[in-house]
């Protein structure tokens, strides 16, 4: 949280500074430098890995990158995942994306990979019932960044869980 933090003053500083945004990949840029910058930390344990997202204006296009340990950025073409759970939550992405999917079922999809990576990988932040606790899910569109509500997730989680109690898989451990 607190090099989101940063990144957003970092990114505020230069546009008063330049007196005009910065663009995207130049957002993308400075976030690849505070990767970077963290690699001391990573390197002890802390590494922060970040998928970088939005609507770049400019090319009239959405955009997403992720990062390596040492600053990389790679620019993505259609989805991806990072951390422990990201082997599981691929694989059900890459199964069910398909081009043109709209908002409703791109959202859908992202719970059913955050279900199946919580299921498998521990450190994975999936969605606890009990608590009424949710992962955050976001689209980003020309419009902008919208959180999905926890009220939204949780009938969304919840018709998961009747699938697969219905299949006899149970919930994510």
């Amino acid at each position: 949280m607190d090099m989101i933090k940063i990144f957003q003053l970092q990114i505020e500083h230069y546009e008063k500074l330049d007196g005009r945004p910065i663009s995207l990949e130049g957002k993308a840029n400075q976030l690849s430098q505070m990767v970077k910058s963290n690699l001391p930390a990573a390197m002890q344990g802390l590494a922060v890995l970040p998928i970088f997202a939005g609507y770049d204006e400019l090319r009239d296009v959405g955009r997403l990158w992720d990062f390596d340990i040492t600053g990389g950025r790679y620019e993505e073409k259609d989805f991806v995942a990072t951390g422990s759970g990201a082997g599981p939550a691929s694989t059900v992405i890459k199964v069910g994306f398909r081009p043109g999917l709209d908002e409703d079922a791109a959202v859908d999809l992202v719970c059913e990979a955050l279900w199946e990576a919580a299921d498998v990988d521990s450190a994975t932040g999936g969605p606890d019932a009990l608590r009424g606790i949710y992962p955050i899910v976001a689209t980003i569109s020309k419009e902008g960044w919208r959180q999905v509500s926890d009220a939204d997730l949780q009938n969304r989680f919840e018709a998961i869980a009747s699938s697969r109690r219905s299949a006899g898989q149970g919930e994510p451990s």
